[in-house]
């Protein structure tokens, strides 16, 4: 098999607030958005793959369980302390955890989805 290129999708409640979410925090850029009747999807750039977002999903208030939620998005940046001050403007419940591997963000999108921010420096792919 040979693949071309791979994704995400995320099934959310509050389809707006997420799409914002993820255009204005993380700067990803849309590759394109349909609607067919209730059902909405819009497609974000998310690396070399995308994050589709599309409605149909279950929000919570808080963040959401492994059980509610198996997945959590990760996102590596230049710069944590600058990555961890622009996700609290969003995100009042964003906490810094600093690990011996290394520090991330710990934070959610509108709907509860968990997110991890890790700081680049020291992340070697196997």
């Amino acid at each position: 098999m040979d693949v071309e290129r791979c994704g995400l999708i995320l099934n959310v409640a509050n389809f707006d607030a997420c799409v914002s979410f993820y255009r204005t925090v993380f700067g990803l850029n849309e590759l394109f958005s349909k609607v067919n009747g209730d059902f909405r999807l819009t497609c974000l750039e998310f690396g070399s793959a995308y994050l589709m977002i599309e409605t149909g999903g279950v929000a919570s208030a808080e963040e959401k369980t492994s059980a509610q939620s198996p997945t959590i998005l990760r996102f590596n940046v230049a710069d944590i302390q600058e990555a961890f001050d622009a996700i609290r403007k969003q995100d009042s419940k964003a906490r810094l955890i600093r690990n011996d591997w290394g520090t991330i963000v710990r934070c959610t999108d509108p709907d509860g989805n968990p997110i991890s921010i890790r700081e680049s420096a020291g992340f070697v792919p196997s």
